[in-house]
């Protein structure tokens, strides 16, 4: 069975400016450094077992990557244009985001798709050109509340990949696509999928990806959950077969909740 590094995923959403960024970075290269567990973690990250990312707010990226101690810590951004320039006032380029100094970069999360609109169609555009770029895209797929009522988990989760994988390259999603599976009704609620839903989900996506590009690339995709996840119910989800990874809102906003939850994966 093919290794994979599990990745701890913080996405701050609209949350930390500037100077709160310093001070979580401080915080928590502080805990990296000098508590015995987060030591424990940093000699994860160097061994290559986990990863651990941040997705600030864009006017905190500079700030956040100025704040690292180490490289430890990736930085994630939340979102980007396919286009590499242009008249898209509001939007931002892959290629910006990697000068800025981001590794990583959400795409597709719900609050895209279902705040501000976002079809498949321009998922698929954004997921393949991060696929061309240096960034690791984490490519965000879930069901709404009245979908899983009616049994159309699966079927959402498949119309989603399917669009978004549309001539995607089977190197590039086994070597560098991230997949995050968030419940919509989960996120920010309080409520989190059983672990055997997720465990399911997970391994459907799994599934899905031998479908489309083979076995191979399907052991090597990672495939990381999220909704309400917290210290408390993280060892617990992480714990499952098909879950390498946890995509983390509310909290990781805080450097000592995200370092709690942090501690549950190594």
């Amino acid at each position: 069975m093919t290794k994979r590094t599990k990745l701890i995923a913080g996405n701050w959403k609209m949350n930390n400016g500037s100077a709160e960024t310093r001070e979580f970075f401080s915080k928590l290269e502080t805990w990296l450094a000098s508590d015995e567990i987060g030591k424990k973690a940093a000699e994860a990250v160097r061994s290559g077992d986990i990863e651990i990312a941040v997705a600030p707010v864009f006017t905190s990226i500079h700030a956040a990557v100025a704040a690292r101690q180490s490289e430890l810590v990736g930085i994630s951004a939340q979102n980007a244009y396919f286009e590499p320039n242009g008249a898209f006032t509001g939007e931002i380029a892959l290629q910006m985001l990697e000068e800025a100094g981001c590794k990583y970069v959400i795409l597709g999360h719900s609050e895209r798709r279902h705040v501000f609109g976002e079809s498949d169609d321009l998922l698929q555009k954004k997921l393949a050109a991060a696929l061309s770029s240096n960034l690791l895209p984490i490519f965000c797929v879930g069901e709404l509340l009245s979908d899983r009522e009616s049994g159309r988990t699966n079927d959402v989760i498949k119309t989603q990949l399917s669009c978004a994988w549309q001539n995607a390259d089977s190197e590039a999603v086994g070597e560098r696509a991230v997949i995050a599976y968030e419940p919509v009704w989960a996120i920010g609620t309080g409520k989190t999928a059983s672990l055997g839903d997720a465990q399911n989900a997970c391994a459907f996506i799994r599934e899905l990806t031998a479908e489309c590009f083979g076995i191979k690339t399907a052991e090597k995709i990672r495939i990381l959950y999220g909704g309400s996840v917290k210290a408390e119910n993280s060892a617990g989800i992480l714990a499952q077969k098909d879950v390498d990874g946890l995509l983390i809102g509310g909290a990781s906003v805080e450097a000592e909740s995200f370092a709690r939850i942090i501690a549950t994966a190594v």
